[in-house]
Parts: structure tokens; sequence; C-alpha cells
């Protein structure tokens, strides 16, 4: 009898054992297996939070929501130092990065981390996605992803590797990733030449062009937003970047009016705001602002990736305009309403144009419309060799927004070399604390000037002239190569 009785114990154990061994090994409320691995992609809704995900990863503050700004500025002459502070931008400044860099690991992480996503969104579109939203919004989703994929590249490019005009794009570039990783796997993948990551940016962009809303109808989309300009106006930096000037001509024709007042006739009528100043307060929405980064107190950008806290003597202060370099420029007058964004602070001069105080919710500008007016005249000149008309009328239209007491001549340059100079000296000018002084410099293949006694200048030559890249990439990669 005894034994009987523990028998039927023993079977009641293994049954309970049985109907509970769900609770000891419960499934994973946050895994995706893989017949659920296009979950995200079974709603309209699911599909478009997918999409303003991928702005949101690269409005990361160590992206193009601030670090990558900071990192253009600081590398080039027009700042110097407060803090010394290694973990913000210090190693940029000094030209002394490695490839543990703070600096060096963080902005190849967040590119890679946005890239990926592009991808496996795409793919996600095309297994499933697609068919959910419909043709149409499954286009402009899809354009979306490619535009962001894109910036992120044009950004590794313009930090890592040598400018397409030392070897025509020949050299080594970083590594081109097309299809999303989402397993534990063997990622080895050798870098692609220059060239050819800057052919899949260009591919991105041409299709994007093609599948972008013209305008999303309301302000604030079309700030944060791809539309159909952002992309041609994207366009205009990768190709002045590769000196394809008659491209750069073509793209900015798209969205650049003959003749002043220049606006955008097609798509969001892109123009330039009366006062400069206007770009830079709420609701940062004009229609100067092709492209910008967002923050909201829900949503903030981080004290150490603000650009206040870098350029705008606030919080950190972490650096400040260095007096011998634009400032310097006898040319750019003291009524120029540009010197009017600059405020002094214990004898140092800092940026207003971001004057956001803590949690910093200023909009970290991407590209404005200046930038394509800009592009568009430095290209006449260099592809024509002449002291364009255009190309004088478009120079003009952007001194002449904040310094109307100056008008560009024929008779004002010497040299079609003189007047291209000019054009990108008024760039230098118009935007400051933007993140693109070091792209200028990169592309032209311009030595970095020195900032002080002990920083040297960097010549295009001189390996310490591009970021290494990132350790970690070379530790995990077998094939990366340097």
């Amino acid at each position: 009898m005894k034994k009987r009785f523990l028998f039927i114990i023993g079977v009641a154990l293994l049954s309970s054992y049985s109907c509970q061994k769900d609770k000891l090994y419960p499934a994973s409320a946050t895994q995706v297996v893989a017949d659920d691995q296009y979950l995200p992609f079974s709603t309209s809704a699911r599909v478009v939070s997918q999409v303003l995900g991928l702005y949101s990863n690269m409005r990361s503050g160590q992206f193009y929501g601030g670090r990558l700004q900071v990192y253009n500025d600081v590398k080039a002459e027009n700042w110097l130092n407060n803090t010394s502070n290694s973990v913000t931008a210090y190693q940029t400044w000094t030209q002394t990065v490695n490839s543990t860099s703070s600096e060096v690991l963080n902005l190849w992480s967040q590119a890679y981390f946005t890239i990926n996503n592009c991808n496996l969104f795409l793919e996600g579109m095309a297994a499933k996605g697609s068919s959910v939203v419909g043709a149409t919004l499954a286009a402009n989703y899809i354009a979306e992803a490619k535009f962001v994929r894109a910036a992120s590249y044009y950004a590794l490019l313009n930090m890592y590797c040598p400018p397409f005009a030392k070897d025509n794009g020949a050299s080594p570039g970083v590594p081109l990733r097309l299809t999303g990783n989402s397993v534990f796997a063997s990622y080895d993948l050798a870098p692609s030449t220059v060239a050819q990551v800057f052919a899949q940016v260009v591919s991105d962009l041409n299709d994007a062009e093609a599948g972008l809303p013209l305008t999303y109808g309301d302000a604030t989309n079309n700030t944060t937003r791809a539309h159909r300009n952002t992309a041609i106006a994207f366009k205009t930096r990768v190709f002045l970047a590769m000196q394809q000037y008659s491209s750069v001509i073509t793209e900015a024709n798209k969205i650049v009016s003959a003749t002043a007042p220049f606006t955008a006739t097609t798509g969001v009528a892109n123009t330039m705001q009366t006062a400069v100043a206007n770009v830079y307060k709420a609701p940062y929405t004009t229609t100067e602002s092709i492209l910008s980064m967002p923050f909201t107190t829900t949503e903030p950008v981080g004290s150490q990736n603000a650009l206040a806290d870098y350029f705008s003597g606030l919080g950190s202060s972490e650096f400040y305009l260095n007096p011998a370099g634009v400032l310097a420029d006898a040319t750019w007058k003291s009524t120029d309403a540009r010197r009017a964004l600059i405020t002094v602070k214990n004898s140092k001069s800092y940026t207003l144009k971001y004057p956001g105080t803590s949690p910093y919710l200023d909009w970290a500008p991407v590209i404005r419309y200046p930038e394509v007016l800009l592009s568009l005249a430095e290209a006449r000149v260099r592809s024509t060799n002449t002291i364009d008309a255009q190309a004088l009328a478009l120079l003009n239209a952007v001194r002449g927004r904040s310094d109307a007491s100056t008008v560009y001549t024929a008779a004002s340059f010497a040299t079609p070399a003189a007047f291209a100079n000019a054009i990108v000296q008024e760039r230098n000018i118009e935007f400051l604390a933007e993140g693109l002084r070091w792209n200028d410099e990169w592309r032209l293949q311009l030595t970095i000037p020195s900032k002080n006694a002990s920083i040297p200048a960097v010549a295009a030559t001189d390996p310490a002239y591009i970021w290494p890249m990132s350790g970690n990439e070379q530790l995990y990669n077998k094939l990366i190569g340097r």
C-alpha cells in the first residue's frame, strides 16, 4: 500500500512539473523568433514607427544630433579648447585621436548601428511591410531609409577616409554593409574603395529622390524628415566632395531658380530667410532649414552632446572661438548680422546660434538652403574657370542677406581661383558652428591650420589628417585591413 501511495505521489509530481514547466522556462517577451521576425511590419502604425526610429538613430547626440557637427568644426581652425576633456572632442581638436579614442569608437558605432537598422528595415519592407502599407507609402518609407543610410555612409567617408580628390577614390574606404545583421555570426568584411562607397551614397540618394514625397504638407515634417528636395540638396554636398562640379550644377538647378531671389520652385519652397537669426529660434521650421535634428524635453540630446554645451559658452563651455580663425577675416564686417550671433563672455567669444540652456532643446542643423546656393556658385566657378555671373549673384544673395553693404562684382576678384576661395570663405562664415568647415578642408585637401603653438598644422598627406578606423572594428573584423 505504501509503495502504491509513493507511486501516486511521483506521478502527481511529474504531472505537476509537466503543467508548470512553462513557468520555469517562460517565453521571452522581447525576443523575436524566426516565425515572428516581421512582426514590426505587420501594421501600418508599426511600419511608420520603424521609419521614425531610423531618424531617431540619426538624431543621436553621438551622430547628426550634435557630435558629428562638433567634430567637423573643432577639427578645423576656428575653435580653441577650454576644458582638455578627452571625452568631449579634445583629441579631435589636438589631432591626436587613435583607434580607441572615444570619438572614433562612438561615431563609427552609431553610424553603423544606423546603417544596420536601415538595412533591416529595407529587408522587412521587401518581405512584408510594402504589402501592408501599399505601394505609395512603401516607396516613401523605403526612400527615407535609403536617405538615412546615404547620410550615414557620407559621415563615415568624411571622418575616416581620404578625400575623393586624392586619387579619384581609389584609396580604401569603409566596409560597405548593405544587408542587415540580426543574429550572431561572422561579419568580417573588407573595406570598399572610397569611390565605391561614394557610388553607393549617390545610388541611395538617387533612389531617395525618386521615392520621397514633394512635401509632407506641414513645416515640422518638412524640416525633420527627408523630402525630395532634401535628397537633392544632399547630393550637391556629395558631388561637391567628389569635385564632380557638373553634377553639382545639375542637382542644384533642380531646386534653385535661375535668378534672385533664389528659391526652389517645386516641392517644398526652400529659400533663405530674410533675417539669418530666424533660423536659430523656435519653431526651427523655416523653409531655409532643409533638414534639422529636433529635440524635446522627453527626447533631449544630452549635455555632453549638445551644440550649445560646446559652442555657446553654456554648461561645460568646451570650446570658444579662435581670435585668429574666421573671426579675424577683415572682409567679415562688424555690421554683418552674423557678427550679432557672436557673444563675448569672460573675454572669450562664443556663438549665439544655440542659445538654449539645459536640457538643450535647440535643433541641430544638418543642411540649410544657403549651402546649396554656395555649392552651386563654387561649382560654376570651378567648372568654367571664370568669374561667372550667376555665381556672383548667388554669393551676393548669401552675403547680402546679412551684409547689404557688400556687393561683389567681377572686378572684386583678380582670378577665378580668388573668387572660388571667397565662396569657400563665405561658407566658413555662414556655417560657423554647424559642422561644415572640416568637410570643406577635407574635400579640397586643404592643410588644417595650426590652432596654437602646441598644435601644428596638418597637411593632407599627414596620416593624422583623417581618423583611424575604429579599434573595435579592427578587433572583430579580421578583414578591415587598417
